[in-house]
C-alpha cells in the first residue's frame, strides 16, 4: 500500500512539473498582451484626439490600436502624472553649470502610450524642423528624457537658448542624466541628442526611416561608404532631407548634398569641417573633430546618390 501511494504521489508531482513546464511560454504571451492591453488603455486614456492647449505634445506614427501615421496630443499635465525622474546635468550643452531637470524617461512614455510592435525609433521633432533621431538602442543605453522642468521651472522660467540667440527652449527639450558615447565610426563619436523646442514625437520603423537614406549604385557595400551612412544618419540627418523623411531646417535636401559632394568633393570637405570659413552667414555647426578619413567616407557616401557617379 505504502508503495503504491509513492507511486501515485510520484506519478501526480510529475503531472505538476510537467504542467508548470508549459505554463510560462502561455503565461509570458498572455502577460505581454495584458500588458499592451494596459498600455493602449492608458494611452487612450491620455490621447486627444484635438489639441486642448498650445503647450499639448503631438505624437503620432506607430501607435498601438490606431491606423499608421495617426496624430494624438498628450496634455503637460497628462505627462507630468507618468513616474518622472529627476537628474542634476553637468554635460548638457544647452545648460550652464550644473541644471537640475525633471521628467519622463523616454523608454517609460513608450511604455505608457503603447506603442506598435513595428516601433524602434523614436523621432523628436522641433518647431525649427530639426529632428532628432532615438534608435531603441540609444534609447535603453543613453536613457534621455523628455524634460517637463528646469531647476523647478517650467518652459516659461527655463533658460534662453546657449547661442544666444534669445530663443525659448520650450515647450519640451530632451537630456540625458550623463552621456557617454557609446560607439565611433572613424573620427566620430556617438553624440548626444539633445534638441530643444520640441513640438512632436513620432514612433517610427528604423529600418523603414534609415532604409531610405541606404546608399545606392555599385559602391554602396563598400566599407568608407558605409561609414559615411552611418555618420550621415546621426549627423547630417538631422537637418536634412530626403523626402519626407530627415529634418527640413537647413533647406538643402539629401540630393544637394550630393550633387555637391560629386561636383566638387573638396570644397564639400572643407565645408563640413569648417562652415563659416567658406560662409561667413552660414548657420550650420562645424565639425572640427572630423579627421580627413572621415569626410571622405561622407563625400563618398552622398556621392551614390548621383547620377553622375561612375562605376
Amino acid at each position: 500500500m505504502q508503495k503504491s501511494l509513492t507511486s501515485l504521489s510520484l506519478l501526480a508531482a510529475f503531472v505538476f512539473l510537467a504542467a508548470v513546464a508549459v505554463v510560462p511560454r502561455d503565461f509570458a504571451s498572455e502577460t505581454r498582451a495584458r500588458n499592451q492591453s494596459s498600455a493602449s488603455a492608458a494611452a487612450a486614456s491620455t490621447l486627444h484626439e484635438k489639441r486642448v492647449s498650445p503647450a499639448d505634445l503631438e505624437v503620432s506614427g506607430e501607435l498601438a490600436g490606431l491606423p499608421p501615421g495617426t496624430t494624438r496630443y498628450i496634455t503637460r499635465d497628462d505627462l507630468l502624472a507618468i513616474p518622472q525622474a529627476n537628474y542634476t546635468v553637468t554635460d548638457d550643452s544647452n545648460f550652464v553649470g550644473p541644471t537640475r531637470i525633471s521628467g519622463v524617461l523616454l523608454e517609460e512614455l513608450i511604455r505608457h502610450l503603447g506603442a506598435a510592435p513595428e516601433f524602434d525609433l523614436l523621432i523628436a521633432i522641433c518647431d525649427d524642423s530639426y529632428r532628432a533621431n532615438y534608435p531603441r538602442s540609444y534609447v535603453l543605453v543613453h536613457r534621455p528624457l523628455l524634460v517637463l522642468t528646469v531647476n523647478g521651472q517650467p518652459p516659461a522660467g527655463w533658460p534662453k537658448d546657449s547661442e544666444g540667440h534669445g530663443f525659448d527652449m520650450g515647450p519640451y527639450m530632451i537630456s540625458h542624466p550623463k552621456f557617454t558615447p557609446a560607439f565611433q565610426i572613424l573620427s566620430h563619436a556617438d553624440e548626444p541628442q539633445i534638441p530643444w523646442g520640441v513640438v512632436r514625437l513620432e514612433f517610427r520603423d528604423e529600418k523603414a526611416v534609415f532604409g531610405a537614406l541606404a546608399p545606392r549604385g555599385p559602391h554602396a557595400a563598400e566599407s568608407q561608404v558605409q561609414a559615411g551612412y552611418r555618420i550621415a544618419q546621426q549627423n547630417c540627418f538631422r537637418c536634412h532631407n530626403l523626402g519626407n523623411e530627415g529634418g527640413q531646417k537647413a533647406g538643402r535636401s539629401w540630393q544637394n548634398l550630393s550633387a555637391w559632394a560629386t561636383a566638387s568633393p573638396e570644397y564639400f570637405v572643407a565645408y563640413v569641417r569648417n562652415p563659416t570659413a567658406k560662409n561667413p552667414h552660414a548657420q550650420m555647426p562645424g565639425n572640427p573633430a572630423y579627421d580627413d578619413p572621415t569626410l571622405q567616407a561622407l563625400a563618398a557616401y552622398f556621392q551614390t546618390f548621383s547620377s553622375a557617379e561612375k562605376p
